[in-house]
Parts: structure tokens; C-alpha cells; sequence
């Protein structure tokens, strides 16, 4: 088993980090949230608190999933001059990924290694251990962290090289928020002509314009008024821009890009940071 250093015990890194204590790995974890930290601790026998970046980086491997790359790098910083010629550092935030290739050369001037392992599937796959994770790295350090992946992952796919990750993760999440969006629209289109909501999202489910949305979260999250899917409209609107300003850096036309990172900016801002995503059904078409 493994020595392993986590950072990050929100919805999705508690979850996670668990499935690792469960694995068998030591674990040493980190969060500016005491209460967070405290009950990871009380929970999981054998593993301690990270009180320095000396004892953070005396591990085999460090983890962190935090909620972007401003966070990330001031988490790493002090940890550079620490770290040792081996050690693997798995970034598994959603974060800019033209700042991870930076981040990374950082790393590896310590002799150190840095891969991007960002996730996909929310907390209900985080805490069964069946989230995606795209990986981007060297061939040999992605292979050296396969175990400690394989505990938190049901598909884990070699992306690329350091930083692919995080571009597709941004992608990703900029396809899933243009389908969100698409199928709220839709839904209240066909609610004014006179056709049940429940029997649009059928009907959707059912045919060519199926999508994660309508299996996973219109009936769940939006229709019935719930809107607590656990993931915030904030960090989606911080995904899908990241996705479009990629696609600028990269000289890559996406215009529906462009126009959903601006909606969906606009509504976090509209309704505030403890939004949760699925609230983009009620901002497209006010009641």
C-alpha cells in the first residue's frame, strides 16, 4: 500500500479519500475546513492531519482535488522545496489546463512528477468508487498511480500528455452545460404549447436527444424543484469558461462555447454562489 497525502475533503475529495482509507493506503489529509477535517479523521483510524508542507510532501504520492487553479498553486507552492526526486503529485481539480502544463514544469524541476487526473460523475460516483477520470501525463507515471486511481474510478483513460485532463475535462463539462441548457429550453417550450414536462423528458430520454440531463437530472433535480444535484453552478460556470477560453487560446472558433460560458456566468452570478447547477431550469425561463 501506498503513503499518500490528500488534499481537498469537500463533497467530492471526502468521498474519495475514503475509498483510498478503505483501500488500505496511509493517508495524510488536508482541509482549510477544520470541521471537514476533523470528521475525516474521527471516521478513518490511522489516518493524520497534514500539518506542514514538510510532512505533506514525505509521501509517496500527494493528492489534490480543490476548486481551482488560483487554489491549487498556492497549495503546491509551498511544497516545492520539499518534495522529493519520485514523488507524484495527481491534481484531480477541474482546473485551467494551460496553468497545469506550468504548474507541472514547476514540479518537475524538483524532480518530482505531476499528472492531471481530473474527474467526471459527481458525488453519487465518487462515494461507489465509479467516477471517470481522465488522466494526462507521462506514460511511466501514469501507470504508477493506476492502483490508487483504480480505488476511486470504474474508467480511467490515458488522455494524453500533463494537462490533457483538464482540457477535456473542461470540454466535457462545456458539452454537458450546452445539453442542460438545451433541454431546459425545451422543456418549457413544450410546457407552453400544452405537453407535460414529465412526458417531454420521456420522450427526449427515449430518442435522438437523449443526454446525461435527461437521465440524471430532469426528473431528479429540476422538475420537481429540488435543485440539489451537488454540484454548483459556479464551478460549472468556471468549467465552461475555461473550455472557451481554451478554444480562444487555441485559435479554436467555438461560439456556442462563448455563449454558454456567458449564460451560465451571468446565472451564477444571478443566483448566487450556493446555486447548485440544475437551477439553470429555472434561470432560462423565469416563472
Amino acid at each position: 500500500m501506498s503513503k499518500i497525502a490528500f488534499i481537498g475533503l469537500g463533497m467530492m475529495g471526502a468521498p474519495m479519500a475514503h475509498l483510498l482509507h478503505r483501500a488500505g493506503h496511509s493517508l495524510t489529509v488536508q482541509d482549510t475546513n477544520s470541521a471537514a477535517l476533523e470528521r475525516f479523521l474521527l471516521e478513518h483510524a490511522g489516518a493524520v492531519a497534514g500539518a506542514s508542507a514538510e510532512q505533506i510532501a514525505n509521501n509517496e504520492f500527494i493528492i489534490t482535488i480543490l476548486p481551482n487553479s488560483d487554489i491549487v498553486e498556492l497549495v503546491v507552492a509551498p511544497l516545492l522545496p520539499h518534495l522529493h526526486a519520485g514523488t507524484i503529485i495527481i491534481e484531480m481539480s477541474s482546473a485551467d489546463p494551460m496553468r497545469t502544463r506550468k504548474l507541472a514544469d514547476k514540479v518537475a524541476a524538483t524532480g518530482a512528477k505531476l499528472i492531471d487526473a481530473p474527474v467526471s460523475g459527481g458525488v453519487k460516483k465518487a462515494i461507489d468508487g465509479s467516477l471517470a477520470i481522465m488522466v494526462g501525463g507521462e506514460d511511466a507515471d501514469v501507470l504508477a498511480c493506476q492502483p490508487i486511481l483504480k480505488a476511486m474510478g470504474k474508467s480511467i483513460t490515458h488522455v494524453g500528455a500533463v494537462a490533457s485532463g483538464h482540457a477535456l475535462k473542461a470540454l466535457n463539462n462545456y458539452v454537458s452545460a450546452a445539453a442542460l441548457i438545451a433541454t431546459a429550453e425545451a422543456i418549457h417550450a413544450g410546457k407552453a404549447f400544452g405537453i407535460d414536462p414529465a412526458t417531454i423528458v420521456e420522450v427526449i430520454q427515449a430518442s435522438t436527444g437523449r443526454n446525461n440531463t435527461t437521465e440524471n437530472k430532469a426528473r431528479q433535480y429540476m422538475l420537481n424543484g429540488a435543485f440539489n444535484s451537488g454540484f454548483s453552478l459556479a464551478l460549472q460556470a468556471k468549467d465552461v469558461g475555461i473550455a472557451a477560453a481554451l478554444g480562444e487560446a487555441l485559435k479554436v472558433n467555438m461560439a456556442l462555447g462563448k455563449h454558454v460560458a456567458a449564460l451560465t456566468r451571468e446565472a451564477s452570478a444571478a443566483l448566487g454562489p450556493k446555486a447548485d447547477h440544475t437551477e439553470l431550469y429555472r434561470y432560462v425561463q423565469p416563472d
